[in-house]
């Protein structure tokens, strides 16, 4: 069988062609796994990761036998947002909230009010950059607002999360 010539060029420039689409391809994969490595921390955080940070700050307590909650709240706020939260608390258990985030350099606080809009935590309740916890000994059994707000960020969205413990 003879070979015909122009039949050999379109082979060849072909396999040119797909070498180079082939090669094309992996660089872009390439880039865009580059580019997701170095975004991994912000765009695989998660409230999963600020829930963790929100059980890191309740371990002292559960040494002072407060029993965690597997309920818990979460989502992601801009600097200077709030988000309440509706709880019923019952008269005769003491509570504490404790919120978190994994953003390091933010700093967050939690706060504890009555139906009637009156602050209702204890004095004793505290604020450490990406953690802060507020402690309730309600007065009355009923619903109570936590109003979870993310103060500063360097993110322009922070997932937080709040979790709870009682005795």
């Amino acid at each position: 069988m003879k070979s015909q010539p122009g039949l050999a060029m379109a082979s060849s420039q072909e396999t040119s062609t797909s070498m180079k689409s082939c090669a094309k391809l992996v660089f872009q994969t390439s880039a865009l796994l580059l580019v997701l490595v170095a975004l991994q921390p912000v765009i695989f955080a998660s409230v999963d990761d600020a829930q963790a940070f929100a059980l890191q700050a309740a371990e002292p307590y559960v040494k002072q036998g407060f029993q965690v909650r597997e309920d818990y709240w979460g989502g992601d706020l801009g600097s200077g947002e709030k988000k309440a939260v509706r709880q019923q608390l019952f008269k005769g258990n003491e509570y504490w909230f404790w919120l978190g985030t994994e953003v390091d350099k933010a700093k967050v606080s939690v706060h504890v009010y009555d139906s009637d809009g009156k602050l209702a935590e204890e004095p004793d309740g505290w604020e450490k950059g990406h953690f802060a916890g507020a402690h309730v000994i309600p007065k009355a059994t009923g619903s109570y607002f936590i109003i979870v707000s993310v103060e500063e960020s360097p993110e322009d969205r922070t997932h937080w999360a709040l979790v709870y413990g009682f005795r």
